[in-house]
Parts: structure tokens; sequence; C-alpha cells
């Protein structure tokens, strides 16, 4: 017989040291621009070494997206002495006035033509990762790609498994229990995790550059010069104008079992699509794309989380799975937090752990297409229009408001809470949820209604405001000192990036064309 919530409760608060040491990393995104409020036309920072081989800063689709990446840690407070040490160093070397873009949404770009893809060198990994980016622009354009996101990683101690075998009256054992388990939690996560973009949410508007004069369904109102907004949006960035691929929705990705999963993206992978068949492959003797398939790569699946194995040299994700099970999860739909020098607050990160751990601890039915399909659509409703009060959505059978699903959430995070906070995390969780489950009901409370907020209140644009919180951020960040590391260490760290780089382009045997069947090859080998 299934246990309740509070039985659940009970046999983790029996086993107090399960959920003790959650491993977490960050990675923040943020576009270089210049002082007038523009996309930086620099080259990656010399400062920042090597965007292949640096630990912690890298670019990802242009080369004015940089990437700040931490690593794993189980402290919450080392956590975000990493990501302000990061922070500081950047921001003392960006070149020529520049400031990190604190919003998701892009900054004024005159034309497409303006972002440079990013540059990684001359060798067959850092080409491979450059045209990949090519096929990116061909396929849906340079404007989505500069689009900056929070990215959380997230593990639960090893210390657990045993416990979720318990809870969940589960025979399995060792590695197939963990990966059954962040299955739970990713299906549940399909299911419930709107209230992310609805809570934490910050692109309900942008400007009107981004749509380039393409068309667009969406009924846009305008403020200030020209930012257009929804009224009651809350991550435009999730939305169908933004980090989003219409090609895939008929992909029909399945999350119950690794089997299923690693199977599906690989059929993913083998699936042709007309449109991107008609662009070639190669024009002139150069790369358009990878290939003509829906997914180039296994990095072109969007989706809101993605079960993670830190991969071998040589190996492809869905390869680390299959072989060695799922390690940590990474969620993917958190907009950047304007209102924090780093992209994202630590109450943000408590309020992850417990609607992480709550997912894993739910029960977790398998999900159909037609259902993942339904979950997919109710994310897209709350993009677009979360806050508004009439909105209904329906799971697994019940149709509530986004207040009621919000109070019955929250009053079964407030318990675990309680249960998390007695492994000595002195009331951190207690205090995120109440800090944060007010906005279920009172929208206004809401990142996306405060940043939409200030923007109507001063008829202005949301270019001028996030330009003004760059500059202050920036310095912010540069009288802040050091917490971890030094400038010693990101010194060393730019040597080491930049000579790893050189040895990768000195040996380097194959052309770049056999080096990409090799790779197709090898990632056909289960």
């Amino acid at each position: 017989m299934s246990l309740n919530f509070k039985q659940r409760l009970d046999i983790i608060e029996q086993q107090s040291q399960a959920l003790v040491g959650f491993g977490r990393g960050i990675e923040r995104e943020a576009l270089r621009v210049k002082p007038d409020g523009k996309l930086s036309e620099a080259g990656h920072p010399y400062a920042f070494g090597s965007a292949l081989c640096h630990t912690s800063i890298t670019t990802d689709y242009a080369e004015s997206l940089l990437e700040f990446i931490t690593p794993v840690a189980k402290d919450v407070n080392q956590l975000f002495d990493y990501l302000n040490d990061i922070h500081h160093y950047a921001a003392k070397h960006l070149e020529n006035d520049e400031s990190l873009w604190p919003i998701s949404m892009p900054c004024y770009v005159n034309s497409e033509e303006a972002i440079e893809l990013a540059q990684y060198g001359t060798s067959n990994t850092g080409t491979m990762k450059t045209t990949y980016r090519q096929g990116l622009k061909n396929r849906y354009g340079s404007m989505m790609q500069i689009i900056s996101g929070v990215h959380y990683n997230f593990s639960l101690p090893a210390s657990f498994w045993e416990t979720w075998r318990q809870i969940h009256g589960s025979e399995l054992t060792g590695s197939d229990a963990q990966s059954a388990g962040y299955l739970g939690l990713v299906r549940n996560y399909f299911r419930y995790g709107w209230v992310i973009p609805y809570l934490f949410g910050a692109s309900p508007a942008l400007c009107q550059s981004f749509l380039q004069g393409k068309e667009t369904k969406l009924d846009f109102q305008k403020v200030g010069q020209g930012t257009i907004y929804l009224p009651y949006a809350t991550s435009l960035r999730l939305s169908d104008l933004g980090y989003t691929n219409s090609s895939q929705s008929s992909l029909n990705i399945c999350y119950n079992s690794v089997d299923n999963y690693v199977a599906s993206v690989r059929q993913a992978l083998h699936k042709k699509a007309p449109e991107f068949k008609e662009l070639g492959v190669k024009e002139g003797g150069h790369y358009v794309q990878l290939n003509d398939n829906v997914l180039q790569i296994e990095n072109e699946l969007y989706a809101s989380i993605r079960p993670k194995r830190v991969q071998k040299s040589g190996e492809t994700p869905s390869q680390a799975l299959s072989s060695r099970g799922i390690e940590y999860i990474e969620i993917r739909s958190l907009d950047v937090n304007p209102f924090s020098k780093v992209g994202i607050t630590e109450e943000q990160v408590n309020f992850l752990d417990l609607f992480l751990t709550w997912c894993a601890i739910k029960p977790s039915a398998d999900i159909s297409a037609a259902q993942s399909k339904h979950f997919s659509e109710n994310l897209s409703t709350i993009v677009t229009e979360g806050r508004n009060p009439d909105l209904q959505l329906e799971i697994d059978g019940q149709t509530s408001s986004v207040a009621q699903w919000g109070e019955w959430l929250t009053n079964e995070l407030k318990a675990l809470a309680v249960v998390l906070d007695k492994s000595g995390n002195e009331e951190r969780y207690k205090a995120a949820i109440a800090h944060i489950a007010p906005r279920f009901s009172a929208p206004e409370l809401t990142s996306s209604a405060r940043i939409l907020g200030k923007i109507i209140a001063q008829n202005s644009d949301n270019g001028p405001l996030a330009l003004s919180l760059s500059q202050k951020y920036k310095k912010e960040l540069i009288e802040q000192p050091y917490q971890i590391w030094s400038d010693q260490y990101f010194e060393e760290q730019k040597q080491l990036s930049l000579e790893k780089q050189k040895v990768i382009e000195q040996t380097d045997k194959l052309s770049f064309d056999d080096y990409l069947e090799n790779y197709f090859i090898n990632a056909e080998q289960a």
C-alpha cells in the first residue's frame, strides 16, 4: 500500500542523515554589453583564458555570451562564495568598459549578423562546437540563442537512496534505485515545475529588436520607446519566442526509465527534418550544420530539466547514462534574476532544494506521450499568462487555480522544511518557503510582476533599467573581496586553459571531416 505524505516524512525524519549533503552547482549566462547597452562586438577577453578549456569561465552560443560555472558545493554559502568570486574576477577584467547584462532577454541588437558565434580555437573539438552553433544559427536564427538563463545542478546524497527505496516500496538497489529515483523526480518536475517560472520568471517584457520584424501571434502591449510585454507573462524566455524548438514537439522523449530515455533520445538523433535538409550540410566546402537531423547532437534537445552524468572523454551524454546511470539533474527553467548581482539568490537555491526533494519523495507515475504534451502546454500557459487570476491548470485529472495549487504545495513544502531544517540547516528552508509562498496568492509579489511594474511605472524601456542595474552590479562586484579564490588562482587557470587548448590543437591528427565521421560512429555505440 502506498504511503501518504506524512508517513514518508516520518521515515525521513527517523533517518535524519538521509538528506544531509545535497550536491549543488550553478551555471550562469550573461551577455557582455557596451556602455550604451548594445551587444559587445569584442572577442572573448584574454584575461578569461581559453573558452574551450577554462574550468569556470566559458562562452555559450555567442562570443559575447559568457557562462560562469561553479564547482560542486555541499554548502550553500560555499556555492555562492564560488559564484561571487567568479563574478568578481570577471567584473574586474571586462574590457572596454563593458558590463554584464542582468536580465534574460537580450539587449538591443541591430541585426542578427552582428552576433558572432563563439570561437574555441582551431582544434577539431573547438571547430565542432562552433559548427554546431552555426547550425543553430541557420536553423533558428541567432536571436534565440543569446537569451541568458541560470542552470541549477542538483544531486541528492548517496544516503538518501535507501530511504527512497523504503518510502516508495521499491525493490531496486544501487544505481538502479538512484536512476529510478531521479527519473521520478524528473517526471514530477514536468507535472509541477511550472511553479519555477511562475515564482522566479523575470522576463515578461523584451526589446522589440528581438523580433527582427518577425510576426508573432502573441498580443503584445507597448511601453516606452521600443519595449513590448504581455501583462500576465512570467518568462518570455521560455515561450515560443524564446529558447524552444517547435520541430522537437513530436520527438516524444520518454522519462519512464533510463533505457526508455536513452532509446528515445537516440531515435530523435536519427529523425530527419525536411526543413533542415533544405539547408544542406555543406555549402562551398564549409559546414552550415553538423547534419540535417532534428537534433544535430544531444545538447540540442531543449528541456526544462535533464538527467545527467559526468561524461568520460569521448563519451556522449546518453552513453554515460546508459553505462553508469543518473548522477544528478539539471534545472534549466530559471531566468536570470535581475534583483541579484550574480543572477540568482540563496533563497532561490533553498527553495529549489526543498522543491526538488519534494519531487523525489512524492509518488511519480509514468508519463504517457499525451500527458507529456499536456504538461508542456501547462508550462507554455504559465510563461505567457501565469499571473492571470482566472487561469486554471489541470494536473493528473485535477483542475485548480494557481493559488489553489500553490496552497496545496506550500502546505507540503512547509512540512518538509521542518524535517530538513532539523538536520542543522538553521531554518533556512522554513524561511525560504515562508517568504516565497505568498506569491502564489499574490502574483504582484512575483519577480515578473516586480520587474514589469518598474518598467510601466516609469513608462520606460527594459533596456535602460537593465543597463542601470548592470553598471550598479559591476561596481558592487569589483568592490567585494574574494572569499575562496584570488587573482593568482584565476591567472593560473587562464594560463592552464590556454596551454591545454594549445596541446589539443597540436595533437589533432585527423581532418575535421574524418573527426566528425568518427564522432558520429562512436556516438552510435552503446
